[in-house]
């Protein structure tokens, strides 16, 4: 029988971490590939951290989770090390607890719907206290100034430039419809963690540009990153010699000093991903 109990909903958010973190993905940090400012450590780190603000989720709103998990986060690392893995997995974490028996998506859509303003407050504190880099400035409820409107209404608003509120907006359409999608087949392929995530994390970047990107190395760049992810699923992906080889000359062509080609935004829905195929596989 699957457990709702938010200390399983929890340890199934920091395993999603975990997995997440491990997995080589081309352009961002895993084991032994390392940014300037970030490395795999500090994911073991934030993924520790977030069990305590991830166990309470039954019982405070999604905006309190958020800056709890990121506040928890602050106190083991100093670097923004899982700002949009948390924004995505605090309200499907919540929807997971209180409403067990419905359908974890239509459970996180009526968890979105049901945001405050204070909700957006909370949140916005979260990104500034993580301090993630290439947002500038908007003209609509900018994260440097306090929201007047539901979270979910700024998300909304942030939808068309940014992944992670695109989920929210769309009730987590790529984390539902292709990411879960594409880790539960590969694992009934028989792939092992690292090349099912490998797998669908190119096949995400591949489909659609990464939002992180585009807005630190610019829109040309986002899209480049989505051809070579398409090219090396077209040579076999991790399923063939020729595929892990461009994938391995994906990684060198998406490393640079500032981090303007780090596919950050995919990595963070694959998180969500693999939380979903966590609990799925714990109700069977």
């Amino acid at each position: 029988m699957a457990s709702s109990a938010p200390g399983d909903i929890a340890a199934a958010a920091q395993l999603a971490c975990l997995l997440e973190a491990a997995a080589p993905k081309p352009g961002n940090v895993y084991p032994g590939r390392s940014f300037r400012d970030l490395r795999h450590e500090d994911f073991l780190c934030a993924a520790a951290a977030i069990g305590a603000p991830f166990a309470e989720a039954g019982d405070r709103p999604v905006g309190e989770i958020v800056r709890r998990a990121i506040e928890a986060t602050r106190r083991w690392t100093r670097s923004n090390a899982n700002l949009g893995i948390v924004l995505l997995l605090a309200p499907l974490a919540r929807a997971a607890i209180v409403d067990p028996a419905a359908a974890l998506r239509s459970g996180a859509r009526r968890v979105l719907d049901e945001t405050t303003v204070e909700d957006a407050r909370d949140v916005y504190r979260a990104i500034r206290m993580a301090s993630p880099g290439g947002l500038g400035r908007v003209e609509k409820q900018d994260v440097a100034r306090e929201p007047d409107v539901r979270l979910i209404d700024a998300m909304r608003l942030a939808a068309g430039r940014d992944g992670i509120a695109r989920e929210y907006a769309t009730a987590y359409a790529v984390t539902f419809e292709a990411g879960a999608p594409a880790i539960a087949r590969a694992r009934r392929d028989g792939l092992e963690w690292n090349d099912a995530i490998v797998e669908a994390f190119l096949t995400l970047l591949a489909a659609t540009p990464d939002t992180h990107i585009a807005r630190r190395g610019g829109a040309v760049r986002a899209r480049e990153a989505s051809a070579l992810a398409g090219d090396a699923m077209a040579a076999g992906g991790v399923r063939s010699d020729q595929g892990r080889a461009a994938i391995e000359r994906m990684d060198r062509r998406l490393r640079d000093p500032k981090n303007t080609a780090n596919p950050g935004t995919t990595a963070d829905i694959i998180a969500a991903a693999l939380f979903v195929v966590l609990l799925d596989e714990n109700r069977r």
